[in-house]
């Protein structure tokens, strides 16, 4: 069955009564703004959500005009029995999550935030407990409606003329075009999910468990947290169809201590789904009385709003070090080793990571080195510095040495030629060529490491 929405015309019905424009209304007025401006100046998007990438102080990646795609935040239908969801670009997982849970479906991967858009999850990097069987959310991901730079209007699959810049658009953050709609996946799911947090001493028996659950497939999600070098959690969860009792961890509780605590937890699964709402290991704020007075609406959005507000006046030793890695599973002893000695953060949070296939935005000559199918995501978040851009950069060379990668949502300062012995620089200019002549949504080096370097420099 699939279930659309009802439409007056052209217009859509809210339940406020009020009207707004169709998905094609939205699409006919970004197309034909792009093709009455004059200008090549760069030009970035404005939207409903605050940016999920980590604000740079000083940084001037997201300057210059504004074109207004605010209101492409819609679903515009679910097909329950092809397990198929289309949206525009702005919705956002929670909307997602209460419509596609009504029938029993949910994405094969929710990110950890709520405010979080589809969008977003596609042209930055998104990944989260399911992903040691899904990959990322773009790996769910059938069709993209995309309009390049001169208004033309592209539709995209895997195996159509468009496949390359299909394949292009995941983690290239909006320098290719603009993403108008998404076709994804959807799986079963059932109202609850039971956790059982399973600890071990070391990195080795870490690395065994998760081992087995990777190869036997017997969870339905898994990650972890590693509190400190010798207290190392593994989340696994299932979902169930009843639970004795329910957590919530969007106020007071804080969901990533609750795993050093807890044997197992049960929650309602959209609660579990984002349960990482107000920080993953940089909760805030930080102690009880305080959650207790402002936690019921400080989170990760409200923290994000208010910084990305003042970021230009912001010293960068202000702004917490926040970094997504993703470790060649077989390198892991090794990384561990050295972080532990040179930067010695914890927790850190772990979420293994399948590589479905071999990415096209990713370098041939890296490619040729990438033996393992799993990745292990370590994301280090809330890690203070008095010098944060030599961190930045020591982990930069440390996972160039291993043939590791990372997310460029913070502080980049590769080099130019270190950037595109990474990141597929052939393939990225020939789509962009296509899409972006002119160079409008800037260049993925330039927006997301030039921008960096200007705000440290």
């Amino acid at each position: 069955m699939i279930f659309t929405f009802t439409f007056k015309g052209s217009e859509k019905v809210t339940g406020e009564g009020r009207f707004m424009l169709s998905h094609e209304e939205k699409v006919n007025r970004i197309v034909q703004q792009l093709k009455e401006r004059k200008s090549t100046a760069p030009l970035s998007l404005k939207k409903k959500t605050v940016s999920h990438n980590v604000p740079k102080a000083g940084g001037k990646d997201h300057s210059g005009e504004k074109l207004d795609i605010s209101d492409l935040n819609e679903i515009i239908h679910i097909d329950t029995e092809k397990r198929i969801c289309i949206a525009e670009p702005g919705a956002t997982f929670t909307k997602i999550v209460d419509a596609t849970m009504k029938h029993g479906l949910a994405p094969t991967v929710v990110p950890e935030l709520k405010t979080i858009t589809v969008g977003g999850a596609v042209a930055g990097c998104s990944v989260e407990s399911m992903s040691y069987k899904f990959g990322g959310f773009h790996d769910s991901c059938l069709e993209y409606e995309v309009v390049t730079a001169k208004g033309d209007v592209l539709i995209c699959t895997p195996d159509n003329e468009n496949q390359l810049l299909f394949q292009m658009l995941h983690g290239t953050f909006g320098t290719l075009g603009i993403i108008t709609s998404l076709k994804f996946r959807l799986i079963p799911a059932k109202p609850f999910v039971k956790m059982t947090y399973e600890k071990y001493k070391d990195m080795e028996e870490y690395k065994n468990a998760i081992c087995h659950h990777y190869t036997k497939k017997d969870i339905d999600f898994m990650d972890g947290i590693i509190h400190s070098p010798s207290e190392y959690v593994l989340s696994t969860g299932n979902f169930v169809d009843e639970a004795p009792y329910t957590n919530s961890y969007d106020w007071v509780k804080v969901y990533f201590r609750s795993t050093a605590k807890r044997k197992e937890d049960y929650l309602k699964t959209p609660d579990y789904f984002f349960r990482y709402n107000k920080g993953v290991t940089n909760v805030h704020p930080k102690s009880l009385i305080a959650r207790i007075l402002f936690g019921w609406f400080i989170n990760s959005n409200v923290t994000l709003n208010v910084v990305d507000i003042f970021k230009r006046i912001i010293p960068s030793d202000v702004i917490p070090i926040t970094v997504d890695t993703f470790i060649p599973f077989s390198r892991m002893d090794e990384f561990m080793d050295w972080y532990e000695n040179e930067v010695s953060h914890f927790p850190l949070w772990c979420v293994p990571y399948k590589i479905v296939h071999k990415y096209e935005w990713v370098a041939d000559e890296f490619l040729e080195n990438v033996k393992d199918e799993l990745f292990l995501d370590i994301a280090i978040y809330g890690l203070h510095r008095e010098n944060p851009e030599h961190c930045y950069r020591i982990i930069e060379e440390k996972l160039m040495e291993l043939g590791a990668i990372k997310t460029l949502i913070s502080t980049n300062l590769y080099s130019e030629k270190e950037f595109w012995s990474i990141w597929n620089k052939k393939n990225y200019d020939f789509v962009k060529n296509q899409t972006d002549p002119d160079n409008i949504f800037m260049n993925l080096y330039e927006k997301m490491c030039r921008a960096s370097k200007r705000s440290v420099g």
